[in-house]
């Protein structure tokens, strides 16, 4: 994110472009309102936990680099925007308007908060409320989501994806391969052909059943998020 770099000081003389809904043309490095959006929503995520303090605005300045001639006028726009919560919605919203046609850099901006949200060294549920509620602004999926999540905060053993191996939001064909070839790798039918023992059978057999669950529980889940879509 060096584009930081350059948009930091415009954010800070032209706080007054975040109110305007359409933002300006042009990349984010000449989009003022983009830095005062995306300040906004670190300042506001680092207060969703119940306080706000240095440690976050720290890890939002080793994210977003505010260059040194810009950063005290930065901080000055986080003091204020972390008072409260309140109107982050209205700010992803604009970003997602914005920038709608880059998801990549949508996505670098929640990978931004989801460093801000984890310098404090945990992720409160309300942090990860705020999180959620961005990703769906911005117009990302459940499974995004999920990724992005499990990127950053680690995903349960027990995750479908995770036995799997693949990520979340990997479409049903690459799911589907990768299913039939654990299956095919951990069948009991090839340890019975290599002479192993009943406990070695047994062992495939569970991580065979296994495999078949996760995949079962992933196509499942994504017949339920379609029909969501579709109501």
């Amino acid at each position: 994110m060096s584009f930081w770099r350059t948009i930091a000081g415009l954010a800070a003389r032209r706080v007054d472009d975040a109110e305007c809904p359409d933002c300006p043309p042009g990349p984010p490095g000449e989009d003022p309102a983009f830095t005062t959006a995306v300040t906004a929503l670190g300042a506001k995520l680092a207060k969703a936990d119940g306080r706000a303090d240095q440690d976050e605005f720290y890890a939002f300045s080793l994210v977003f680099q505010p260059d040194s001639g810009s950063e005290r006028n930065v901080h000055r726009l986080y003091d204020l925007a972390r008072q409260t919560t309140r109107g982050f919605e209205s700010y992803a919203k604009r970003l997602a308007k914005r920038y709608r046609s880059c998801p990549q850099l949508l996505e670098d901006v929640l990978d931004g908060l989801f460093h801000i949200a984890r310098s404090d060294g945990a992720v409160t549920s309300d942090e990860l409320a705020y999180l959620e509620t961005v990703s769906d602004l911005f117009g990302f999926s459940p499974l995004t989501f999920r990724r992005l999540k499990a990127t950053h905060l680690g995903a349960g053993a027990d995750d479908p994806y995770v036995i799997l191996g693949v990520l979340p939001d990997a479409d049903d064909a690459v799911v589907r391969a990768a299913w039939r070839e654990q299956v095919s790798a951990s069948h009991p039918d090839r340890a019975r052909g290599r002479g192993l023992p009943a406990e070695f059978i047994e062992v495939a057999e569970t991580k065979t059943a296994s495999i078949n669950a996760a995949f079962d529980a992933i196509m499942q889940e994504r017949r339920e998020l379609a029909l969501e879509g579709a109501a």
